[in-house]
């Protein structure tokens, strides 16, 4: 699956915390439709935080119709994802989570994004906001032949 964690998930988490790992597994499992029921309907991804070749205005993909356009654009595109989340910090409504994402792609290439990943939710546990804080150029200097 690709996914390594440093919490039990079936164990009580903070709310933002288990949406996170939802998050991630629908992701690695490629499961579009899974992930973005997993978001609030008014929900924000901001992934990378600002602008960037997914976001030229850098005001973020906002409701499920743009997230979805999102999913189509970038993780679409990828052969596998493997997250390897380090670190997690749960306050509040929020969950901050330190790691890298792996990124296999066609051809036999793969990128590594160093981030921190904050996700935010409401009181029914959909993800509000999904925040995304790493550095284009610093994940492109990554980019290897995979030995895979």
């Amino acid at each position: 699956m690709g996914v390594t964690v440093c919490w039990d998930p079936e164990t009580e988490q903070a709310p933002a915390r288990v949406a996170a790992w939802r998050s991630m597994h629908a992701v690695s499992d490629g499961r579009k439709d899974d992930w973005l029921a997993l978001f609030d309907p008014a929900a924000v991804v901001e992934d990378p935080v600002g602008v960037s070749g997914f976001d030229p205005e850098g005001k973020g993909h906002h409701g499920r119709a743009a997230i979805a356009e999102f999913w189509d654009a970038s993780i679409a595109n990828v052969q596998r994802f493997e997250f390897d989340i380090r670190d997690s910090h749960a306050a509040g409504d929020e969950v901050a989570n330190v790691g890298t994402i792996t990124t296999f792609f066609p051809g036999g290439y793969r990128v590594d994004t160093e981030g921190v990943f904050v996700y935010r939710v409401g009181e029914d546990g959909l993800i509000l906001s999904m925040r995304a804080f790493w550095e284009t150029d610093r994940a492109m200097a990554t980019a290897r032949q995979s030995s895979e």
